[in-house]
């Protein structure tokens, strides 16, 4: 009878590292369902809460509740994104797969759920507030870096690289993670205007006490100061170096914000009567958030019931050329520029498309990204794919050896 029991436990891990590898392959060949999907983020948590648990035993519970515990978090988190992703084979297949091993291991649906790992705490060495240094230092290699952009009526370039239009009202999270929360507010142009455009943005940079104290920026039109709310231009300081720090080119239309210790830049200008926002971020801090922080503009773009298509009016020809003169290659950015100058009536509207790509230029590494072309192909982000391949791959030895 043990071998038997042994038999089977075998078959189900071989069973269940091929769900994986199948789910993992499914993504590789369907990268555009990342921005919106985050079944291999449930992937990843699941397979790393069940990495030391070893084989999993029979029984109502008893000796399996780790295991079953670690199946109802992965089940919860299929639902919480369920909705993004409809459709999605790898992520129908996941909840299937789920129902079955809570079958097969006899665990009740109702139950208490997998804490999260908390994240490996680095030493406050003389660089540990310098995220960069201390990634390279750690892993021996530059962190990788994500860009999002918001400006005009208001376009959203996502972490994802998606690009959207929005008919949002009012104010809206772009990032909610652990280290940073960014809102936006978007008011009517003027009145009897349907175009909006960005009217305020709160910025709360987060407590870690061993860095930086909680810190706080507004920006308001007309009103984009080089300052934080307290008046200070700096915070955080350690052997003579800054966490944060803000820094003008044109006091009142234009600041820099600099988080060292989360390897972030934040610019916020102002461009006519429309404020705007670029970030460069780390991946690892971009992903650092919990399922109920589920609605970031920069992560998942607007809700479909909030998204405009493009316009499908023509442009005249004297806003085609003002566009095209500005905006040569025909870009998400030059189509921003049209939509602004037609829906506003001014061209002034063009130059914020222009300060969101020339931000985009200086956050971005690699030349052929930032220029995304209308209908293009959202790119899956390497490092999460990187990270379930090892996660599979471990299970693999861990059932050969």
């Amino acid at each position: 009878m043990g071998q038997l029991a042994a038999g089977g436990n075998h078959i189900e891990t071989l069973w269940k590292c091929g769900v994986f590898t199948a789910l993992l392959l499914s993504h590789l060949c369907c990268l555009q369902v990342w921005a919106h999907c985050r079944i291999l983020r449930c992937n990843s948590e699941f397979v790393a809460a069940t990495l030391d648990l070893g084989g999993a035993g029979g029984g109502r519970e008893g000796g399996n509740a780790g295991y079953c515990s670690a199946l109802r978090s992965y089940a919860l988190c299929t639902r919480r994104t369920a909705r993004a992703c409809r459709g999605d084979l790898a992520y129908h297949s996941a909840v299937q797969g789920i129902e079955d091993l809570l079958i097969q291991h006899r665990c009740p649906k109702a139950g208490p759920t997998a804490q999260p790992r908390p994240p490996p705490q680095a030493p406050l060495s003389g660089d540990a507030c310098i995220y960069e240094k201390a990634h390279v230092q750690g892993k021996g290699r530059m962190p990788d870096y994500l860009h999002c952009a918001v400006f005009g009526d208001p376009h959203v370039r996502t972490f994802g690289n998606e690009f959207q239009t929005c008919a949002v009202h009012g104010a809206w999270p772009l990032v909610d993670n652990e280290f940073l929360y960014i809102q936006a507010t978007s008011a009517p142009v003027q009145e009897g205007l349907y175009a909006t455009a960005l009217s305020k943005i709160t910025i709360i940079f987060k407590n870690r006490r061993e860095c930086a104290e909680q810190q706080i920026y507004e920006a308001e039109l007309d009103n984009v100061p080089p300052a934080f709310v307290d008046g200070s231009v700096s915070s955080g300081e350690r052997q003579g170096k800054h966490s944060l720090q803000v820094r003008s080119k044109a006091p009142g239309r234009h600041a820099e914000i600099l988080a060292a210790h989360i390897g972030t830049t934040l610019v916020v200008r102002q461009t006519g009567r429309s404020l705007g926002l670029s970030l460069r971020s780390p991946q690892a801090i971009v992903e650092s958030y919990k399922p109920e922080q589920d609605l970031q503009l920069c992560v998942w773009g607007c809700p479909v019931s909030q998204r405009l298509e493009r316009s499908q009016v023509q442009p005249t020809t004297a806003v085609h050329d003002h566009c095209s003169s500005l905006l040569p290659t025909r870009d998400v950015y030059f189509q921003a520029c049209l939509f602004d100058v037609m829906t506003t009536g001014d061209v002034n509207s063009s130059a914020s498309a222009m300060a969101a790509l020339e931000d985009a230029q200086a956050m971005i590494t690699d030349p052929g990204v930032v220029h995304l072309l209308v209908g293009g192909v959202v790119r899956i982000t390497p490092s999460l794919t990187l990270a379930l391949t090892i996660a599979v791959s471990e299970m693999l030895q861990n059932v050969l050896s």
